[in-house]
């Protein structure tokens, strides 16, 4: 297995500026990492970094929340499809997680997957469901339901991945537990599996591989890679 291969490497930071972006494009491509993910402001950057090569562009929507109007998500998704993004990453609603409502993800995610689809039919749909919100302060049983609803929403609305987490939420990032369960409800359907948030070392990356994960994001992608400790995933 190729690690790099494996790895979304990451800068989405508020203060990023258009040279942190350029540094991180340049590391994608040089250990070949199978994206850069950035904010929609710097997809078009990212995307002329990044002509001709295999590193595609990956932008995140309705991101860290989740918590706006879906069809602003739709739209978001749309504009970010238009710059010539690759891979799409947006924020569930998470009440509707919290709440086991199939119908009402499925609704929200619909927003985004027929909208950038209808942009490009290529494009890779990963949504962020807060896998350490999903669960805390509930008994295994709902913690596990929710992350079910979150895969059969997914699934059904034609999403591609489950990605663990955004980085930001205070619950925290990705678990061995949770990329376990994902996993379990998710490979069914063909349904993958991104894990981020708090990957910081090789060691970590490779037990998130071991639980299940298809793809990993995190800022510390060339650490990792190189074997050693780096900054903390997003």
């Amino acid at each position: 297995m190729n690690l790099a291969h494996c790895i979304d490497h990451t800068i989405l930071k508020a203060e990023a500026t258009p040279a942190d972006v350029d540094r991180i494009c340049d590391e994608a491509l040089e250990h070949q990492f199978a994206s850069v993910c950035v904010n929609g402001a710097f997809v078009p950057q990212v995307v002329e970094r990044l002509r001709d090569a295999d590193v595609k562009t990956c932008s995140v929507v309705g991101f860290p929340l989740g918590a706006m109007h879906s069809r602003v998500k739709g739209m978001e998704a749309i504009v970010a499809a238009k710059a010539g993004a690759d891979e799409i990453d947006f924020v569930a609603f998470l009440p509707a997680l919290l709440a086991c409502d199939v119908d009402a993800a499925k609704a929200d995610f619909l927003e985004v997957v027929k909208n950038v689809r209808g942009v490009r039919g290529d494009v890779v749909v990963k949504v962020i469901i807060e896998s350490a919100l999903l669960l805390a302060g509930v008994d295994d049983a709902t913690a596990e339901q929710r992350i079910e609803t979150a895969c059969v929403a997914a699934r059904e609305s034609g999403c591609d991945f489950v990605k663990t987490s955004t980085g930001f939420h205070p619950a925290g990032g990705a678990s061995v537990e949770a990329v376990k369960l994902m996993k379990k409800h998710a490979a069914p359907g063909g349904l993958k599996v991104k894990a981020s948030g708090g990957i910081r070392n090789r060691d970590d990356a490779l037990r998130m591989i071991d639980a299940g994960a298809d793809r990993l994001g995190c800022s510390a992608g060339v650490a990792i890679v190189q074997g050693g400790a780096g900054a903390v995933g997003y």
